[in-house]
């Protein structure tokens, strides 16, 4: 598990596991291919987060090294939160006050 904190506020280990329940229901919405993190490939996840909040990102093979790097450059580029990494799969969060109900995970999935 990684997890790496680009904003001020940090997550108590509760609010972790609900988020973590969350992703595991979700299905990955963007996946990195060869070429690794593009312009093209920011502007999906940037608008991905926008509208759903909490996105699952199916990383390309490689090492787990190479995985969590990615993970936490994609973090950092699209300034949200890398909330769990686990084998292929990065969970981000990027909370949006103004976040359709319709489409944003958070909201939808809220107990």
């Amino acid at each position: 598990m990684t997890q790496t904190t680009t904003s001020k506020a940090t997550l108590d280990n509760a609010e972790l596991r609900r988020l973590k329940g969350i992703g595991h229901a979700l299905k990955p919405i963007v996946m990195i291919g060869n070429n690794g993190i593009t312009e093209s490939l920011l502007q999906e996840v940037e608008r991905a987060l926008t509208d759903h909040e909490l996105i699952k990102v199916k990383m390309p093979a490689g090492s787990k090294q190479e995985r969590d790097a990615l993970g936490n450059e994609l973090a950092q580029a699209t300034q949200s939160q890398l909330i769990h990494s686990i084998g292929r799969m990065a969970l981000l969060l990027k909370s949006n006050p103004n976040a359709n109900p319709k489409l944003s995970n958070l909201i939808r999935y809220s107990e």
